[in-house]
């Protein structure tokens, strides 16, 4: 046959008494931060000195609760703003928190989170004064990497964010595809998008050990923003269109967000070239 049928169940199991469902999307992204806490321990030890893990530990704790209430709100809002019409979440409130259902954007995420590292910054400025909020987006950099990989996969199990139709060899039929659609085969984008954030994790965990990256601010999420944005773009050609508010258009909603974003990664890849930045 030339293709692979996929209908898994998305919920792992359901919590006795509770009868509250476990889903893969959700353990997928909890596994994100769960593995992504100490990669950024590590990379903040070694820019810190390694007599300072314990304040580095102290930091990420801290910054952990900044950094998934701004992803879950930052991600969840862009994508109730960007792909859904507004009588979809006006009639019900309700699903903006239902997170492990699947539905969030990584473009709200991303500005979400720059704005709570800026606030993050200025709150332990006088404890890390050399923790500049652009120096904390290299070193998050990282582990975001890895938890886009995790993301994605989850995307994989609920059977959302559909590729076009493909005669590829590896070409997925969805059982139960998310909006409906017929049972063709189709890019698994999902997939490709996992291993490529899977790779730009690799690369970014290597060149945090160089210090012309893990010393000079902007150069890790500079790199992660062209990167990760710069391959979004063009992966959406294989996508279907996931925004409601898009139904007549050339590029897609992923690729008109991912434009700024790749434009910002090259002002942060260069951000050492303007001294009144700070950061240093």
């Amino acid at each position: 046959m030339g293709y692979i049928f996929w209908d898994p169940n998305p919920v792992i199991f359901t919590l006795p008494v509770l009868n509250w469902p476990i889903f893969w999307y959700g353990l997928l992204f909890a596994l994100g931060f769960l593995i992504g806490m100490p990669i950024f321990v590590d990379v903040l030890t070694r820019f810190l000195g390694a007599d300072q893990k314990q304040m580095a530990k102290h930091i990420t704790d801290r910054l952990l609760i900044y950094i998934i209430i701004a992803t879950i709100f930052g991600a969840r809002l862009g994508h109730f703003l960007f792909y859904e019409r507004p009588s979809s979440y006006l009639s019900d409130p309700l699903d903006f928190f239902r997170v492990w259902q699947g539905g969030l954007a990584s473009h709200g995420a991303i500005v979400a989170i720059i704005l709570a590292l800026i606030l993050f910054s200025y709150r332990i400025r006088n404890t890390a004064p050399t923790l500049h909020w652009v120096r904390l987006l290299d070193f998050i950099s990282i582990p975001t990497a890895f938890a886009a990989c995790c993301i994605r996969v989850g995307n994989f199990i609920n059977q959302e964010i559909l590729g076009t139709v493909t005669d590829l060899p590896w070409g997925v039929v969805f059982g139960h595809p998310a909006g409906g659609g017929p049972l063709v085969p189709r890019h698994p984008v999902q997939l490709y998008e996992a291993f490529f954030y899977l790779a730009v994790f690799v690369l970014l965990w290597r060149l945090s050990f160089k210090p012309s990256f893990l010393n000079i601010p902007g150069k890790l999420i500079g790199l992660f923003l062209i990167l990760v944005f710069g391959f979004r773009f063009m992966i959406e050609f294989i996508k279907l269109e996931q925004s409601h508010l898009m139904e007549v258009s050339f590029l897609t909603m992923g690729q008109i967000l991912s434009v700024p974003a790749v434009i910002g990664g090259f002002i942060f890849y260069f951000w050492n070239r303007f001294p009144s930045k700070g950061g240093r």
